[in-house]
């Protein structure tokens, strides 16, 4: 119980501290951001993370975020708030249409930026719901098709490393997560920032597409955009190499 009131308390007064602190200064923040996450599921401990993080993020760097937990208030007045839109674990298909007509034109149309972690690609029919194929395209006209259960490390090889969003970052580096296949490579509709070997997989799977990018951005698109495919464990906080990509995604990305 003591866990669970730690991880409930202390965004909280992370962003009581952060009131505190423009209370303080008078300083006005210098953007403001939007959260989309799930509740529950087997994504939440990453979101939880994600949030404490994003808080402190947030608090250090003097801007607001905000959350919310499905699309029913998103539309074209409600983005016109946000600076940038962070895409959590929180997939493409159960939004209403007004909030797919709002995302599509705040992505067309370079309102704000995007970041997107691990779910946006869960591309397909799922649940009821048609495939959202704007978003399709968007993500380098893909469709989901299979992942690796309970994750296998992978070793990630830079292919832009002099794109803003890899500043910092070794040319190669491990990282573990739930990697995802498709019913293709976006490559060739998408600028790959980085990808996987899928022969450094640790454990070995046999789960595999060939060439493998999970990094990429939609030059296609007004807004600055960033898909990150690692997004379903919440150790990935402790990994200073994740933390600098999100850093330095959503500062690039941000309008």
């Amino acid at each position: 119980m003591k866990k669970y009131t730690i991880q409930i308390l202390f965004p909280l007064l992370v962003i009581c501290s952060w009131h505190l602190a423009i209370a303080q200064t008078g300083s006005k923040p210098r953007f403001k951001a939007i959260a989309i996450a799930e509740i529950g599921g087997g994504h939440a401990l990453f979101d939880v993370a994600a949030k404490i993080w994003l808080n402190k993020l947030a608090a250090d760097s003097n801007f607001t975020i905000d959350y919310i937990t499905d699309t029913k208030q998103i539309n074209k007045d409600f983005l016109k708030q946000y600076q940038i839109f962070i895409q959590l674990d929180y997939p493409p298909y159960p939004w209403e249409k007004e909030a797919q007509e709002a995302f599509e034109d705040y992505i067309e149309n370079g309102r704000g930026g995007w970041v997107g972690f691990h779910h946006p690609t869960l591309l397909g029919v799922f649940d009821g719901y048609p495939m959202w194929q704007w978003y399709s395209g968007f993500m380098g006209d893909i469709m989901f098709k299979l992942h690796i259960p309970g994750g296998t490390e992978a070793k990630l090889t830079v292919e832009d490393p002099v794109h803003p969003a890899m500043k910092g970052l070794p040319a190669s580096f491990t990282t573990k997560d739930e990697w995802y296949i498709y019913n293709k490579s976006p490559r060739g509709n998408v600028h790959v920032l980085a990808s996987i070997d899928e022969t450094t997989y640790n454990p070995p799977k046999d789960v595999k597409m060939g060439d493998h990018p999970v990094i990429w951005t939609n030059d296609h698109v007004k807004a600055k955009n960033i898909y990150i495919a690692m997004g379903h464990f919440p150790e990935l906080f402790n990994d200073g190499n994740f933390t600098m990509l999100v850093r330095n995604a959503i500062f690039w990305a941000v309008k």
